[in-house]
Parts: structure tokens; sequence; C-alpha cells
């Protein structure tokens, strides 16, 4: 699906100023939630037409995924990014599964040009061919917005800079709000696949994950933004609740677009596998 709306056609720095975008953090989980009529799924599939029916709805997603790992920060710039299955052993359902929003090579340009690296001050990389959109990206977009048709673009992240950059990128990210934009960081704020027992219900966790969730909420609930840029400060807590930090790091991604007015709301509370949260936030 190519972008053909009249927005396509106007250049993105003359596009009128909307009302201010939510910003929202997604814990995405197993990719199954993609396809079970659980209620995660459900949870997006409400947030999603609670999102259509503002007066004024997003103009353009930009998500950060977990699974898109670079050196330095890239945008997808494809008219048509593909559906990516980055995953492996589920059923056929899973991989048949496509997301066929358009992307905006138009809008990562201009995005690349107002977002710069936190240390070089260039503009990001474009990525025009490669990746596309990623499990953690569609597998909850195609639930909040099925029909595909406003365009996505994803940023990825560089794993090897430490957590105040990847918030200092979601600060310059906070402009794009009042032109349309949404904003979707999507990890797990605990995310342990080596510890997960498939037979846990949803209010089990081990208690180094109900732990770290619980600080990790407090700073949210407190807004205190910032310290979620220590998480390794938690020590063995943090070691458990995240062994690698790549689906922690999206949600400095959110938070750091976080207005001073903005309340946080959470939905999703609860855990799969006793390992990972699902805890999941909008500010607005």
């Amino acid at each position: 699906m190519t972008d053909t709306s009249p927005l396509a056609a106007t250049p993105w720095s003359d596009l009128p100023a909307t009302e201010r975008m939510p910003v929202l953090f997604v814990g995405h989980g197993s990719p199954m939630n993609a396809i079970e009529d659980n209620r995660w799924r459900q949870r997006w599939q409400a947030l999603g037409a609670e999102l259509l029916a503002r007066e004024q709805p997003p103009r353009l997603i930009l998500c950060i995924s977990a699974h898109w790992l670079t050196p330095g920060w890239q945008l997808t710039a494809m008219d048509k990014p593909r559906t990516i299955h980055d995953f492996g052993g589920f059923p056929q359902e899973l991989f048949d599964q496509q997301y066929p929003a358009p992307g905006s090579p138009q809008a990562a340009r201009f995005i690349s040009q107002c977002v710069l690296h936190p240390v070089s001050r260039q503009p990001l990389v474009l990525d025009e061919a490669d990746w596309g959109l990623d499990h953690g990206a569609w597998s909850i977009l195609k639930p909040m917005f099925p029909n595909a048709d406003i365009p996505v673009i994803q940023l990825s992240m560089d794993y090897s800079r430490p957590a105040a950059e990847h918030f200092a990128i979601g600060q310059q990210l906070a402009q794009l709000r009042e032109r349309g934009v949404l904003i979707v960081g999507s990890g797990n704020t605990v995310h342990n696949l080596r510890t997960m027992r498939r037979d846990a219900a949803d209010n089990q966790a081990y208690d180094w994950a109900i732990e770290f969730d619980r600080i990790t909420a407090e700073h949210i609930a407190q807004k205190r933004l910032t310290s979620l840029c220590d998480f390794q400060q938690s020590g063995a807590v943090a070691q458990m609740a995240h062994p690698t930090w790549e689906h922690y790091l999206p949600l400095l991604y959110a938070a750091g677009a976080v207005h001073a007015d903005d309340e946080p709301r959470f939905f999703n509370e609860g855990f799969q596998g006793a390992s990972i949260s699902m805890r999941s936030i909008i500010w607005e």
C-alpha cells in the first residue's frame, strides 16, 4: 500500500500543526499476541479505536522496536516497508501475517533533519531498502490499526550507546507530536526469555520481575522519567529483568518524548511466562 493521501504531496515542513499526539510504550510480549484473542490484543484493539476516534487521528506512526538494532540510528525511508517475520518456531498462521502499511520517504527525510545524532549532531541515516516493519512494530500496530492506512516509519536503536543518549533522541522526537506523529515504543519493562515458564498465569511472576516492574512504574507514575536511564543501578534485579536491554530501551524513547504536562496512564499490567512484563503506558 502506497500513501496516496493529500498529506503525501505536502512537504512535512509545511503541514499545519495538530493537537499534540499521545506517546505510547507498548509491552509486545510473544509474537502470538498478534493473532491470539487474549486480553493484551483486545486492549490494543480498544486503544487503536480510541486513537482513531480523536478529532485529529495520527498522520504518521513512528515506531521504535526492540528488534531493530544498528550501528548509529536509522529511519526506514521506503514507500512500501515489508512485513518482517523475525522469529522461529511459531505456527504458519503467524508467518502468513502481513501488515501493508505505507511508508513515507518524505516524512523520513524531514525527521532525519530535525532529529539528530545526540553526539555527532549529524542527520539520522535513511534506510531506503533493507529493513521494513519487524514484529515489534506490526504485531501491535495490526490490532490497533487494522486498515494499515496510516504511514509507518521505524527508528532503529544503537545498542552500543548509553541509556542517556536513547532518552535524548526521545526528547528530540517530542517536537513531532504537534505534527500529528504518534510515537510508539515497543518492548517490555521486564524481558527474560531464559527464565520463562509457559504454564504461568498472567498474575504470576518471579519476585525480581515484580520488583523491577514496580520500580519502573513508580518512576513513571511520579514523573521521574530521567531516572529510567539509571535502570542498571538496580543491580541484580535489573540484570535478571534484562539480561540484555534491547527490550527496555524503547521505553526511554517514549519517556523522552513526554512533555511536563502529560499524564501517564497504565494499561495491560501483568506478565507473560512469569518473566515478561506486559505493562504499557500512554502519556497524553
